[in-house]
């Protein structure tokens, strides 16, 4: 269960005259991870939970529990919001698993991104921050963040950037499929790693220089010319292939053929020279200093200073956020900021809760059960 914050309403909004008497679940199932958030009456509370989408399962029980926990097993009151992929990819399974429900609705992803965005920046108290490994973490931010525009660069399995006009207007300007899947799906192919968090974990203890090349390693020093400092990265995994060539021998040594158990043998035997740890937080950066770049890009595109990071990918992760501010701040000039949130992965399926709470609210593009 993530850490949890006191249900407050939108300002702008006036609560819906059913919710008392409603309980509703709001479920953003994506690529990677299914997530979900719910009001739980004792505490007064919102609470997130995540489950890999891949244990779907997993996560249809965690549904069952809530309703026996929190609203004694019956369903006749419960509404079902749903937003990502999963919202199309698993109805049919959300139908069969709680055909009792008032309701089961589905809601267009990017709005609920905006949405659950839109309020957790300007309702939710210290929930936006900044952090680079010098400064630490900041959490006052001042009011000019708040000020549309401003960027929204969801991280997930792969990525989406909005630029955010108001409350109710958006625009998806750019994204690349290299993302959280990406990373997720090499570390799990090089390093036999099982969960996400144990490859942050790795990346954490690891030591980068080992496996990427960098400018000093080419130049001998930094490259002031052009701004270039001999720590930078000049190619990510640039020494693997270097390191590889002194092993020729070492790997025509295993018989050559098409079966795929001799192709996994060379891998292996190639991998033995490389510490898990270095590929893990070299691969962490390569794809956080590309985001990185992409984000500063668009925002330079379209002239928007302040630029905030969600997305499953981030995990509270210092060296992950650390990676994005320092890229967003090399590449502007320090002209743009970098902004986190403490439940960057939940957007998403705030957003989806929040559109039941206003009359205001009009649902003219969801689709009912």
């Amino acid at each position: 269960m993530s850490q949890g914050i006191v249900w407050t309403p939108p300002s702008s909004s006036t609560t819906h005259p059913t919710a008392a008497a409603t309980s509703t679940i709001a479920v953003d199932i994506g690529g990677s991870l299914a997530k979900l958030v719910f009001f739980a009456m004792d505490s007064k509370q919102l609470v997130f939970e995540t489950v890999e989408t891949e244990k779907i399962a997993q996560f249809m029980l965690m549904i069952h529990e809530i309703i026996n926990d929190y609203n004694n097993g019956q369903q006749s009151n419960v509404r079902i919001v749903a937003t990502g992929g999963g919202a199309y990819k698993f109805h049919d399974l959300l139908c069969r698993e709680f055909p009792d429900v008032l309701e089961i609705t589905r809601l267009d992803e990017m709005e609920c991104l905006i949405k659950g965005l839109d309020y957790f920046i300007h309702e939710v108290p210290e929930e936006v921050f900044t952090y680079n490994d010098l400064e630490g973490e900041h959490k006052v931010v001042p009011e000019h963040a708040k000020v549309y525009p401003y960027m929204l660069v969801n991280i997930g399995s792969g990525v989406s950037i909005l630029k955010v006009d108001s409350p109710a207007q958006f625009t998806r300007v750019g994204g690349s499929s290299l993302g959280g899947g990406t990373l997720w799906g090499l570390l799990s192919l090089i390093t036999g790693a099982k969960t996400y968090d144990e490859m942050l974990s790795w990346a954490h203890g690891g030591d980068n220089t080992h496996v990427d090349m960098l400018v000093g390693d080419i130049y001998g020093s930094n490259y002031g010319k052009i701004g270039l400092k001999s720590t930078h990265i000049a190619s990510s995994f640039g020494k693997v292939f270097q390191r590889a060539a002194t092993t020729t021998t070492q790997i025509d040594s295993v018989p050559h053929s098409n079966d795929s158990e001799t192709s996994t043998d060379n891998i292996q035997l190639r991998n033995r020279k490389f510490n898990n740890s270095d590929i893990s937080k070299s691969l962490l950066y390569a794809i956080s200093n590309n985001i990185g770049q992409i984000a500063y890009l668009q925002a330079k595109i379209h002239n928007v200073p302040n630029i905030y990071f969600g997305g499953s990918y981030i995990r509270g992760h210092l060296m992950t956020m650390n990676t994005l501010s320092y890229a967003i701040n090399f590449w502007s000039g320090g002209e743009k900021q970098a902004f986190f949130l403490r439940h960057e992965g939940y957007l998403g399926a705030m957003g989806a809760f929040l559109t039941f709470q206003s009359t205001n609210n009009k649902h003219n593009d969801e689709e009912r059960k």
